[in-house]
């Protein structure tokens, strides 16, 4: 069985620059006696809106069991992505919002492997900048429950770095893909188009920190952190402001 990295080097050649990390975090086993593990790696590329591009790198949340997977944002390099993937079959791609550093190798993923590309339908206007003549396939809603390998991903609308900004909360596990919402230290940008800080701040308060305080967010930049870490300091963001 060849080394994971390895694996992505064939199939990125430009992994030892792309390519940052590939870890896998293994959950408490499912009631059904599955174990799902959580895949994370980071890719390297740009993010362009307003008329400005920087130079970014993103979180890819791979979440499944041995035979099938989800993934949760699909940012800059599609090969990267497959490699994480691997033999599984991969049931959904999964979008925390469609600012173009999370989305830009989402329809490549797809096409590669078949599976539908899901988003919240108020992100639709930033997802047509960068696939004009590529709608997703299917709308994530708030509350929906989506299931991979036995398990339950509960979607949560959390408007404000974007209109349809979304988390995915797997209670089950402890586990909470934030996306640009929140990270290590407080909410995501909003001094951009589409975005509003009074409204991150409401989806932060009333949609996150009332989630048990031992989950732990995995974030769509950045490290982890945990809802108990953040949740003191909510004040400070409001004070802080945008």
């Amino acid at each position: 069985m060849p080394d994971r990295r390895d694996l992505l080097r064939r199939c990125c050649p430009q992994a030892r620059i792309r390519i940052r990390i590939c870890t896998r975090t293994r959950g408490p086993p499912l009631r059904s006696g599955v174990m799902l593990t959580v895949n994370h790696l980071v890719t390297s590329g740009t993010f362009s809106l307003d008329g400005g591009t920087w130079d970014v790198d993103n979180n890819v949340w791979v979440l499944g069991d041995d035979t099938e997977c989800v993934v949760i944002d699909a940012p800059h390099d599609a090969d990267a992505i497959l490699a994480a993937v691997a033999s599984r079959r991969l049931t959904a791609i999964l979008c925390t919002h469609a600012h173009d550093d999370h989305i830009d190798a989402a329809a490549a993923l797809a096409e590669a492997t078949d599976a539908p590309i899901w988003l919240h339908p108020a992100d639709r206007e930033l997802w047509d900048q960068t696939y004009p003549d590529r709608a997703p396939d299917r709308d994530l809603a708030d509350r929906q429950t989506i299931t991979v390998a036995g398990a339950e991903l509960t979607v949560l609308h959390t408007p404000g770095h974007s209109r349809g900004a979304v988390c995915f909360h797997v209670p089950g596990q402890g586990w909470l893909f934030s996306g640009d919402t929140l990270f290590a230290g407080g909410p995501g940008a909003t001094g951009r188009s589409f975005s509003d800080f009074g409204t991150i701040i409401d989806s932060i308060r009333d949609r996150l920190l009332v989630i048990d305080p031992d989950t732990i967010v995995h974030t769509g930049h950045g490290p982890d952190t945990t809802i108990g870490a953040e949740r003191p300091h909510l004040q400070e963001w409001i004070a802080r402001g945008h």
